[in-house]
């Protein structure tokens, strides 16, 4: 395939990579006259027997990931230049990074001294921060997914892949494993359990460990194997493998590790404060491949931003992450020059002072119109900034509580949900939910539908918790008192599978596993035994017996 000519634009070169969906190949932009690196996956072989509408579902999926990974910006991720389909191809064109990757150098270098471990992972930290900021969850954290650059930096590949490569409703694909390497995999993730970013953490934990060990915490012969350590052995601490590791840095692997994702680290952003003082300290000599040196000037996570008064800009700063390491220059607007007021010029009093006029208002129905096409033209980004300065005026114009504000806040909520804003969707859902409800009680078709992506936004946002007592407030209003599904079947039995999953992702296996059983009976009874859903629940509790059995 050397020489195939993608979107009549990126020549494909040699072969880097190879798996069972897809290729990693080195290719010419030719118009930019540029070396890339272009990823193939064929949807077919990804979405199994299920047929051409799920191949059709992940192309849609596919573009949409790569639509929400490219709005993140940070110098730890490899750049998304392009993606699209090219014949029976989907293709994701990324900027090419030199290096190797850090399975390679470990292998060389096995273990690694662990200030490099430190740095390595803190640099990992300030990628996730990131990530998990948007939200994205990344699944497969491991080794060959992270690039060692020749001055010492590290580049994260493959993000919001494996979220394409997942599906919504089974976290498996059609072979019936969970997405991911099984010996980086988190034991909500064996499980097939809902994913957030306390999943990346415990993948971090295993790197790390792998690090300052030359070797993984869990191995074994076998991927299911693998999996049932994962869920039922203890790891084996640093300092029994590397005594002159820091008891510090020992006790964090172990939290990364914790079986249940509510004893884990809170963040990306706690881990990199963590690892912050076991940094190495400013003049440390640095060889040429030491991925310690970036940290004489880190990359380090943006903190929690303070909101600030819309009127008062504030200016960015990075803070330094400790006093004993060097901070990149501050970031500040250069004052404005006022002339000395002996030289000022006098105004005469008949002249008005400068004033800016107001800007104008927003026309709102020509703003609806554009957002129409906008989203028809699948700018959906565009039409989230159109609807977020359109409402104002809108309820300016018309009252807060008006027909139009309403449906335009709905709009606005349902595209910052599929643009992947969950952060930013969720306060909008809440506030809607709780207007309907106020007006039509809290049975209202209309009121649930707005808890219920409510409750989707949580548990993108990683907050299992939150989302599984959402799930099963509303649960109760799809059935009647005797356990059977009202007029929307689906809909019930979508909740079931979702608090299955989830309690699953919060380590309560028993009575997952029993949400999951009886679901699978009524869905067969509702749906018929082929029928997709029953068929990934069959795998997935087949998946699970055969974990558990080790």
């Amino acid at each position: 395939m050397s020489g195939r000519i993608i979107a009549d634009r990126y020549e494909l070169a040699s072969i880097l990579g190879q798996g069972g969906m897809g290729q990693v190949w080195t290719a010419y932009d030719r118009r930019l006259d540029r070396r890339v690196a272009v990823k193939l996956l064929r949807p077919d072989r990804v979405a199994g027997p299920t047929g051409s509408d799920a191949a059709d579902e992940l192309r849609r999926r596919f573009v949409r990931e790569c639509r929400v990974t490219a709005q993140v910006d940070h110098p730890g991720l490899v750049t998304v230049h392009d993606a699209g389909s090219d014949d029976d191809d989907l293709y994701l064109v990324m900027q090419y990074v030199e290096g190797a990757d850090l399975a390679d150098h470990l292998a060389e270098r096995a273990p690694y001294p662990w200030p490099w471990a430190v740095a390595v992972a803190a640099q990992l930290c300030a990628v996730l921060s990131a990530v998990h900021a948007v939200p994205i969850v990344h699944r497969d954290l491991k080794p060959r997914n992270v690039m060692v650059r020749p001055n010492g930096t590290v580049s994260v590949l493959d993000l919001g892949v494996a979220s394409v490569l997942d599906t919504d409703t089974t976290r498996l694909t059609h072979t019936g494993s969970p997405i991911g390497s099984p010996a980086y995999m988190a034991p909500e993730q064996a499980m097939g359990g809902a994913v957030g970013p306390y999943t990346d953490l415990y993948a971090l934990g295993v790197v790390l460990h792998e690090l300052l060990s030359g070797d993984v915490p869990f191995a074994g012969s076998t991927a299911l194997g693998v999996l049932h350590r994962h869920l039922y052995e203890p790891p084996v601490p640093v300092r029994q493998l590397r005594h002159e590791a820091p008891v510090a840095l020992e006790a964090l692997v172990l939290r990364l590790l914790a079986k249940d994702p509510g004893d884990r680290p809170a963040s990306a952003q706690e881990v990199y404060e963590d690892l912050a003082p076991l940094l190495p300290k400013h003049g440390t000599p640095a060889e040429p491949l030491d991925p310690t040196r970036p940290f004489l000037r880190p990359h380090a996570p943006w903190p929690d931003r303070v909101a600030t008064p819309a009127s008062v800009p504030a200016p960015a700063t990075f803070a330094a992450p400790t006093p004993t390491l060097a901070a990149p220059p501050s970031f500040t607007p250069t004052p404005a020059v006022f002339a000395s007021p002996a030289r000022a010029t006098p105004v005469p009093p008949s002249t008005p002072p400068h004033a800016t006029p107001p800007p104008a208002r927003p026309d709102v129905a020509r703003a609806v119109d554009e957002v129409k096409k906008l989203l028809g033209e699948g700018r959906i980004t565009q039409a989230v900034d159109v609807l977020g300065a359109t409402l104002p005026a809108a309820a300016a114009e018309h009252g807060e509580h008006s027909p139009v504000v309403r449906i335009l806040r709905k709009q606005y909520a349902a595209t910052l949900m599929d643009d992947g804003q969950y952060r930013r969707a969720l306060p909008e859902l809440r506030r809607l939910a709780g207007d309907r409800a106020a007006e039509a009680g809290p049975a209202d078709a209309q009121a649930l539908q707005f808890r219920y992506d409510a409750a989707q936004c949580l548990e993108q946002l990683g907050e299992a918790g939150a989302a599984l007592g959402e799930y099963r407030a509303v649960l109760p209003y799809y059935e009647n008192a005797y356990g059977a599904v009202t007029s929307d079947p689906g809909r019930a039995l979508d909740i079931r599978h979702r608090i299955g999953q989830l309690l699953l992702a919060v380590g309560d296996h028993t009575a997952g596993r029993a949400q999951l059983q009886a679901l699978l009976y009524d869905a067969e009874r509702t749906y018929g035994p082929h029928h997709p859903l029953p068929m990934d629940l069959r795998r997935l509790l087949s998946h699970q017996r055969d974990v558990r059995g080790g």
